[in-house]
């Protein structure tokens, strides 16, 4: 997914720690509540922004009440945050509409008959993986692959929110590598680096994660067992699934990708009888409006974001974070440091990069760190924190496609975690070092 920042009044503003507390009030209601009382259902994550959403409001000073709630809004509604409103939107309409005519139960049986039962979750990640890493997005490959996981889930008696994380682990594993990712391109150009060079000081330090991961799927992998009986495969019903992978991985825009999803999904289900015309229309505007909580979640983060770098949040991480770096582990670790707190005010691994970048090549610079160090460690920090966020759109996506917490996927998010392990190794033991 190509992510643009629109252009919002841009205030040198005051560092401030106490514009912070929006996000800290967001993680007290949602996240600290819900591990309190062990109910991730309790508390309902909209609300959560709601209350931190107008106390971000309410802290801002040197505007009128209308003035805040009109940036708010302007943050609200940049074009990154209206880019994926619109990519939910057709992810919805696509995702019911193929559910209703059965692509997703045809698709099911398919991988069913080709995976042995030992290999299905092992096959999944390297699908996630291999598809991410094609396409450069994560988004689009959760948006293809979770409701095949999730179907593939209740068949064989798998936990949902289990499955799908390993869908979510192997798009970062793309997110991350991948040479047409936005993250990659954000973060090679603002450290002044080759793509391949980044790729290949990155992939040095995340691949033997990618394998630990993948030998515990396939360990994991031995304990599934299931009674289901090979059914036929209705193999003109997976054509819509085909047309969006292979569309995807041929690079072609995310948005395209999911109208020729749609447009392929309404004309194969009328020849199959799956629907009629009035059916499709249904099914795609049900589809769209299961995307409606996703949606205001979406809204009030990315006003709440913008008031935290407003009120001065993301300038104080930048003053604290570079203020006594004194060697060039320091420089790295601070580098990482920065651009993990300015994904959790952002919730856009890309613009945490883009936002952060010019700084993490001063300290680069001052500190000789080698520039492909730089760009890997960028890129990879801002994965985990995105991976690990519940108000990411990665995390949101997937919990909506498979009605489930954002909070009940990441406790099984091993890929972002060891991925993040092992930069963080990397830095303190000096690794690969070549480039260290």
């Amino acid at each position: 997914m190509n992510k643009k920042q629109e252009d919002i009044p841009t205030i040198q503003c005051k560092p401030s720690l106490f514009a912070l507390s929006p996000l800290f009030v967001f993680l007290s209601v949602y996240l600290v509540t819900s591990i309190i009382i062990n109910d991730f259902y309790k508390v309902p994550i909209t609300v959560a922004f709601l209350i931190s959403s107008a106390f971000s409001i309410l802290i801002s000073r040197g505007k009128t009440l209308n003035e805040r709630i009109a940036h708010f809004s302007a943050g609200a509604t940049n074009g990154n945050i209206m880019l994926m409103i619109w990519i939910f939107i057709l992810a919805g309409a696509f995702a019911q509409s193929a559910k209703s005519m059965g692509a997703i139960d045809a698709t099911v049986n398919l991988t069913l008959q080709i995976l042995p039962n030992n290999l299905l979750l092992a096959g999944m990640f390297i699908a996630a993986c291999f598809i991410s890493l094609s396409i450069g997005t994560s988004v689009g490959t959760i948006v293809a692959l979770t409701p095949v996981a999730v179907g593939i889930a209740e068949k064989i008696g798998l936990d949902i929110p289990f499955i799908v994380a390993i869908i979510a682990g192997g798009a970062f594993f793309g997110d991350n590598l991948s040479f047409i990712s936005d993250t990659t391109i954000a973060a090679t150009k603002t450290q002044g680096c080759l793509m391949k060079d980044k790729f290949k000081v990155n992939s040095i330090i995340v691949i033997p994660a990618a394998i630990l991961v993948l030998i515990y799927y396939i360990f994991y992998g031995t304990q599934v067992h299931t009674s289901v009986q090979p059914v036929s495969v209705q193999w003109v019903k997976v054509l819509p699934y085909f047309v969006v992978l292979c569309t995807a991985i041929a690079g072609i825009n995310v948005m395209t990708v999911l109208i020729l999803g749609i447009v392929v999904t309404g004309i194969t289900g009328i020849f199959t009888s799956g629907f009629d015309f009035f059916d499709w229309l249904g099914a795609m505007g049900e589809g769209i409006l299961s995307m409606g909580e996703l949606i205001i979640i979406t809204l009030m983060a990315g006003g709440m974001l913008e008031m935290i770098r407003f009120n001065g949040g993301i300038a104080y991480i930048i003053k604290k974070m570079t203020q006594k770096i004194k060697s060039k582990r320091g420089a790295e670790l601070s580098i990482a440091g920065l651009v993990s707190f300015a994904n959790l005010c952002t919730a856009n691994n890309t613009i945490a990069i883009i936002t952060i970048g010019g700084i993490a090549k001063d300290i680069a610079e001052k500190f000789h760190v080698d520039k492909r160090k730089s760009a890997s460690i960028l890129d990879t920090f801002s994965c985990l924190i995105q991976g690990i966020i519940p108000y990411g759109a990665q995390m949101l996506m997937a919990a909506s496609l498979a009605k489930v917490s954002p909070l009940e996927i990441i406790r099984y998010l091993y890929y972002p975690v060891l991925m993040g392990i092992a930069a963080l190794f990397a830095i303190l033991f000096r690794y690969p070092k070549r480039y260290s």
